[in-house]
């Protein structure tokens, strides 16, 4: 049986010490990621076994977070993004899932695309990215 994503969270932290406050952010679409890949490396060399193909593990990818919302220009959460996309803000995130145990995935990102659409019949929106820094912690 699956378990409806609806109600999954995404936030924003302030970047306080010693307590860092998060905030939602607002009216949040479709949400795709973080996914995580381990890249390799060939490594195959003379003595490899049978001549067949060896890999090396190297680094570990968090990927980014793709995700839509409805658009308030002036809406300070939708602001937010767009001024740490501007000044390059390495800030730190939650993502927040349904689930009885409202598992929690908790990383550091960039805001590297904000694309505002404003379709003739429909509603303003923006797609968002953010490109995260170093590991994620899922609890």
């Amino acid at each position: 049986m699956g378990i409806s994503s609806f109600g999954t969270l995404l936030k924003r932290g302030d970047g306080a010490t010693p307590t860092e406050v998060f905030a939602t952010i607002a009216e949040v679409l479709d949400i795709s990621g973080p996914g995580e890949e381990l890249r390799t490396e060939e490594s195959t060399n003379h003595s490899s076994v049978d001549g067949a193909v060896e890999r090396t593990a190297t680094l570990l990818d968090s990927g980014e977070i793709t995700y839509d919302v409805n658009l308030d220009p002036s809406g300070v959460t939708h602001t937010n993004l767009r001024t740490d996309m501007r000044n390059r803000t390495l800030r730190n995130f939650q993502q927040i899932f349904p689930d009885t145990a409202n598992t929690q995935v908790d990383f550091a990102a960039y805001v590297t695309k904000f694309q505002p659409s404003a379709p003739v019949e429909g509603v303003l929106k923006a797609s968002i990215t953010l490109s995260i820094s170093g590991p994620t912690t899922w609890t």
